[in-house]
This record gives C-alpha cells, structure tokens and sequence, in this order.
C-alpha cells in the first residue's frame, strides 16, 4: 500500500513514512492510492472478533512496512478493558427506538481523541525504536486533541510533545488536563488568538521543509494518516453491532468542526461498509454545514469564530476536509492544489455550488448536515437525561439534535460520542442544575500546578520556543 499527496507531490510513500512526515511536502495530505475493499463475506466474518482484532484487520490492510505479528501486538496493546473500560471497546447505548450512542469517550483523557491517539503513541514508539530516530510532534488542539495526544505520549522514548492551544478558549478541565502534566517530554503552548490560528501555525512550520528536516518535526492532529485510520476500525465496530440488532441500514452522525472524525466514516464506507448516510452536525460555526448544504466553503476570519458551548468545534478552517474533495473532483490533485493552495489561500475559500460533481456529497458520498445552537445543546442535554437517565456533553448534544432532524425508522442512527460531561461541567450545570460526577482519578485536577507557555500567534516565535527546547 502507497500514499500520495492530494496536492500531487511526486513522492510515493509507505505507511511508516507518511506517520513520520505527517503534512505532505507540498502542503497536501496523504492518502492511500486506492481503497482497500471489504466484501460482504469479510465484513460478516469480522462480526466475532474482538475490538483489538479487528482493529489490526482493518490496519493491516494499509499498512504493508509493518511486519503482521508486530502490528498485531500494537493493537492488543493499545486497546485494553484496563484502558478503555470495556471489553468491547466502543459499546453502542440505545437511547429510543433506533437511535444509539456509540461509547468512544471511555479512554485516559474522557474523549473520543484516545481511541486514535493511543495507537498513534504506540505505532511512534515502534518506528521511532526501529529507525534509532527521535521525533518532535507539533500540533494544534481546540480542547481534546491535546490532553489526548500528550496522555499517549508521555513518558514515550524519543517523543517531544509541542501542543498549541487558543488561549482561555478550553474549557477549564480540558486547559487543566493538559496544563498539569509535569513531564520532561511535553511542552504546552497557549497562543494568543483562536484555533485556526493554531492549526496555521502547525501548517507554516511544517510547511518550512528546511526546519522541518532539522527539527524532525512530526504531526498527530487528524492530518497525521494514521491517526485517521484508527478511528476507522470504531466504524466498522459500530456497524457490526448495530446491524445485529435488525434494521436493515446504519447511518452516522458526527459532531464535527476539523472534519477528522466524519472523514474517517467517509473512508470507511469507500472500503465497502454499507453506511447509509453520513451526517455532520456542526455548532454555530457551521462553515462544514454552510459546504454541505450550499457547496460553498467559506472560512471565517478569527473575529467571526464563535466561542461557543460546544469550543472543540469552534473551528472555521477545516483541515480533513481536503482529503473528502480530492475524492469529490474525482482525486483531481491539479484541482484540489487550486481550491486549497490557491483559492483558499488567497480569496479565503472556494464555490462548488455549480459543479456537477458537488450533488455527489449528498448522492455518492451519503453526507447530509445540520447545525446545532446553545439553546439546543441545553435541551438536548436535560432530555437525555430525563428520559434516559443519561448525561451527555454539549458536543455529543449537537449530534443527537442534528441526528433526530435525519432519522429514519427503517434503519439505526450512531451518534458518535465526542467527550464524557464532566469536560464541560459549566454547560452541564446550566442544563441539569448541577455538575456532572467527576471521576475519582481527576480530583483535584484543577488545583494541580500547571506548566504553559504563552505566545503570540507567529508561527517564527513558535520555532524559535521549539529550537530552544530542542538545544537544551
């Protein structure tokens, strides 16, 4: 199996390659030359294994410099009952009549960002040891992303953590989970502007392929292959459960804001997997909602990013969303170059709204989208919790109330759960009358010394605190 950009950078590239590098040298995205197929005979057979089997079936279809026995291991280390809770991984939860949660939130940092990050841990340390190589990972988190990526990195051999974040725009759990941690190897860095700001930064920096080399830069946000691929498998995972139980389709509706997580939906149902639709479900930054509806993707400018109730989606640049119009314009890569090297970068966005092939994200592809606001998530959340006894974050109530407007009797809608609630305790407060139960493993969190460094939004003071780092 081999990787090429969606910009059309020459290069060919293996699995391990592209987990190293990975933003493209060109500024693109990897992505596998063609998907793998699962057929229906396969898809049944996987019903009986376990959640770490069949993580390494869907993994050892992409990943060929990898020896199986080894990638094998890697997947029954990563996904443990002592890890994530549970046996079965990502169990779904039925709240009314077809409509489940599919569990993802049951990791080390309470957020569905571990299911992928804690193989991303393992699969660096694997290379890293093979090639005697040592790898600095800079990314960008709008909440959970961070806590997640730095909880599968600590302590690991040859791995530095750099995380950006926008200053005082987390809520005050997730700012402490990250900001606490007191190892050598992770560096937390809170820039003075919004995510899209971070995400820019991380782009500029490995965009400069002369420090990029010198600093052996990495990445593990969702442009990072490997990290995609993991949330894959929690697809096939759900559909195998839910397609048990009787109805005859299974669609999907994702919180979404960097278009990661519902991207990986995207590319498990080009492997085969008969999802019916896809639907994004956004919070009042509804730029994805705007390019579903209308075909036109219109980033906001750092003034019109709302601070929301629901922060890890207050995103207006979506960096995945490459991946699904390189597929879009038939994996046109002279295309996709123009619409996001040229167009977004210099207008701010692009229209497809007259190409014919636009009509495909609803036909093809599946996608549907809706939006969700504060008022909603609050009463999404004190329903939940009133005819089912069961607390949900404001992210995953985006999900459910964009969920009920697509739902269908005749087949089972997954909500993806984003986080556990106590993430969002203010928000849970104010829907429910009082806080969600804390986890006895996080008390006192947020009295624990923290350790950040602030900087400007500048992506030259960001090398310059790395280089820094890096010679001490």
């Amino acid at each position: 199996m081999y990787y090429v950009s969606t910009r059309g950078h020459s290069g060919r590239k293996q699995f391990c390659e592209t987990l190293l590098e990975g933003l493209a040298p060109d500024g693109g995205l990897y992505v596998p030359e063609t998907y793998p197929r699962v057929d229906d005979g396969t898809r049944d057979a996987w019903r009986t294994l376990s959640y770490p089997s069949l993580a390494f079936e869907v993994l050892s279809l992409y990943i060929s410099d990898i020896p199986l026995a080894d990638l094998k291991a890697i997947c029954r280390k990563t996904y443990t009952p002592e890890v994530f809770g549970s046996p079965k991984i990502s169990p779904l939860r039925k709240l009314e009549n077809d409509l489940y949660l599919q569990e993802l939130s049951n990791g080390p940092t309470l957020a569905f960002k571990d299911m992928a990050m804690q193989l991303l841990g393992n699969l660096l340390e694997y290379e890293l040891a093979r090639r005697h190589q040592e790898l600095n990972i800079l990314g960008a988190t709008s909440g959970d992303t961070g806590s997640a990526a730095e909880y599968a990195m600590r302590g690991k051999k040859g791995v530095r953590v750099f995380m950006l974040s926008p200053r005082g725009r987390m809520s005050a759990f997730q700012q402490a989970q990250m900001f606490s941690l007191q190892d050598d190897n992770i560096h937390n860095i809170a820039i003075d502007g919004v995510f899209d700001d971070c995400q820019d930064i991380v782009k500029r920096v490995s965009g400069d392929l002369e420090f990029k080399q010198r600093y052996k830069i990495g990445a593990v946000n969702s442009i990072n292959w490997a990290r995609l691929l993991a949330q894959v498998v929690y697809y096939f995972s759900g559909y195998l459960q839910a397609s048990e139980r009787g109805p005859a389709g299974v669609s999907f509706t994702v919180p979404s804001g960097n278009f990661g997580n519902i991207c990986a939906g995207h590319v498990a149902r080009m492997m085969g997997l008969p999802i019916s639709r896809l639907v994004l479900a956004t919070n009042e930054n509804d730029v994805l909602d705007e390019f579903f509806r209308a075909g036109v993707y219109r980033v906001r400018s750092r003034a019109d990013t709302l601070e929301t109730s629901s922060p890890s989606m207050d995103i207006s640049k979506a960096s995945n969303l490459e991946r699904f119009v390189f597929d879009l314009v038939g994996r046109d890569s002279a295309r996709t170059k123009v619409l996001f090297d040229g167009q977004l970068r210099e207008r701010g966005g692009f229209d497809l709204s007259g190409d014919p092939r636009f009509a495909e994200a609803a036909g093809s592809f599946g996608f549907r989208s809706g939006k969700s606001t504060h008022a909603d998530r609050l009463a999404a959340i004190r329903d939940t919790w009133e005819r089912y006894h069961t607390v949900i974050d404001p992210h995953t109530a985006d999900g459910v109330t964009v969920a009920r407007t697509h739902a269908s009797p005749e087949e089972a809608m997954i909500v993806l759960e984003t986080a556990l609630p106590i993430k969002f305790a203010a928000t849970i407060k104010e829907a429910l009358g009082r806080e969600p139960d804390l986890p006895e493993r996080f008390k006192g969190l947020e009295e624990l010394p923290r350790r950040v460094k602030v900087l400007p939004a500048d992506a030259q003071a960001v090398k310059d605190h790395i280089a820094e780092i890096v010679a001490s």
